[in-house]
């Protein structure tokens, strides 16, 4: 683990301190106009919903019937978008949000990026627990995108996805440091059944083997039954301990 502390690569303060929803049609354009700022020294937060569809690694071109497959699932509701950065298949849609923030950081990918990864973590951890919900960092196998810094709930086999994080690093010009842009997927009250027949209908007709299962992740409205307005709450929550991060 890196001996870099907090206060050596996440930032004061990120703009704006309150996170209003905004809807972005192209997912993988959504974070473009942060990089922009984080390239002339801001770091920025913005909390984004998409449309139904998936988001899918450059990886995946790897399959010759990728396009045949997808424009099959556009037909159907369920639109394909190719990211530049790795990972797996992500849901988006109703009840689905993203949190993305980016900054400059002068530090190495190999000396900040676990620091990050931590902090980032933390923030989301502090806003579950503000709605009762304990959750820690850990993979989770059979959930979709799966990794160490998801943010799941339960121990062991009982273990459900809740959040996924990822980090993109880009080069700023003439060796300034790099962009970092954190990002994290929080399932809030997502058809998670719909999503995980439809992901895995898509990855059997490319037939790349993959099966995610729908117990391994959980929304937030599972884990509160009869709670209301928790997009709006969560929100307001995040960005409360997003301020306090520092």
């Amino acid at each position: 683990m890196s001996l870099l502390s907090l206060a050596d690569c996440w930032p004061r303060r990120f703009t704006p301190s309150s996170l209003a929803l905004q809807f972005c049609e192209d997912p993988t354009q959504a974070e473009q106009p942060l990089f922009a700022k984080a390239c002339v020294g801001e770091a920025v937060a913005q909390l984004w919903q998409a449309p139904q569809g998936f988001v899918v690694p450059g990886s995946y071109r790897q399959f010759a019937d990728l396009p045949a497959v997808s424009a099959h699932f556009a037909a159907r509701g369920w639109p394909v978008w190719l990211r530049r950065s790795g990972g797996g298949l992500v849901p988006q849609g109703p009840g689905i949000i993203n949190l993305s923030l980016a900054w400059p950081v002068q530090q190495s990918l190999g000396e900040a990026a676990e620091p990050i990864y931590h902090s980032l973590c933390a923030v989301l951890q502090r806003t579950l627990a503000r709605f009762g919900v304990a959750s820690h960092a850990r993979a989770v196998n059979g959930s979709f995108c799966d990794g160490r810094y998801n943010l799941a709930c339960g121990e062991g086999e009982a273990a459900r996805k809740i959040v996924g994080t990822a980090q993109y690093w880009r080069p700023l010009t003439a060796g300034r440091g790099h962009v970092v842009l954190a990002h994290a997927v929080i399932l809030i009250d997502a058809d998670l059944s719909a999503a995980h027949q439809a992901a895995n209908a898509f990855e059997a007709q490319l037939g790349s083997e993959r099966v995610y299962c729908a117990d391994k992740t959980v929304t937030l409205a599972q884990r509160l039954p009869g709670e209301r307005h928790l997009l709006p709450r969560f929100s307001e929550a995040l960005a409360r301990e997003l301020d306090a991060a520092r």
